[in-house]
């Protein structure tokens, strides 16, 4: 049974966002990880994408498809680019890698208002800060006040995230890998957008658009069985690779 290594973004741990994603564990064996810092571990002094990379390429296994959603995204770039000999598949869900395509005045100002929200919005108060990040990646979920203990450690978590603008994407490292890629996004925000299409040139990548759930792409019921045959397509191409290197 093919693994996939599903790794989580900002704010919500690996069940809350990837809850909709229990129905393939019929089809394959689904590794939802937990990143440091999140429930049901405890708090972090610092988020960092660059030592969350190390930590899930440490994890993977030859053959697994890895499947990044947001900052986890950012995360499973820099694993893949670690680890590339591990990978059968790489997906990536709205990655905010803004450095790939600062030059599309969007992405530059998406980056721009993120280094400013850090850089200037208050700390002391978790919830308001957390209902301002919401707001400026385009989700729609609304928050319980006050913010459950989980929550709130997420989104203390988040506000010690090193933002995702400083990372570096080894992009030529990466296309020059054989495994399949596929950049998903969701229609709703001209700079995410922007950022997919750019990946999706970079690394002669599969793209997927699956609009009406904004940044929660993986909800969309579209997503799982494209996800699924995805897999299955980069799964037989592996084989036949390996089939002809044994002749």
């Amino acid at each position: 049974m093919e693994r996939l290594v599903l790794v989580h973004g900002s704010v919500v741990g690996g069940a809350a966002t990837w809850r909709a994603q229990q129905p393939l564990a019929e089809r394959f064996e689904l590794v939802v990880l937990e990143r440091p810092g999140f429930p049901p571990g405890p708090p972090v002094e610092r988020v960092d994408f660059e030592a969350d990379g190390a930590f899930v390429a440490d994890l993977l296994e030859p053959g697994d498809h890895l499947v990044g959603h947001s900052y986890g995204g950012v995360v499973s770039l820099l694993a893949a680019a670690r680890r590339p000999e591990a990978l059968r598949s790489l997906t990536v869900i709205e990655p905010p890698a803004t450095r790939v395509a600062l030059d599309v005045p969007a992405v530059a100002e998406f980056a721009e208002g993120g280094a400013r929200l850090w850089a200037e919005d208050p700390k002391d108060d978790a919830e308001a800060f957390l209902r301002t990040f919401l707001e400026a990646v385009g989700s729609d979920y609304d928050p319980p006040s006050p913010l459950p203990p989980e929550l709130e450690q997420g989104a203390r978590m988040l506000m010690n995230e090193r933002g995702p603008w400083e990372a570096e994407i080894p992009l030529a490292a990466l296309a020059a890998t054989r495994f399949p890629k596929l950049v998903v996004s969701g229609a709703h925000h001209p700079a995410f957008d922007a950022i997919c299409d750019r990946l999706e040139r970079e690394l002669s990548a599969e793209r997927l658009v699956f609009p009406g759930y904004g940044h929660t792409v993986q909800r969309h019921q579209g997503f799982n069985p494209a996800l699924a045959d995805f897999v299955e397509q980069a799964t037989s191409a592996r084989t036949r690779l390996s089939r002809r290197a044994g002749r």
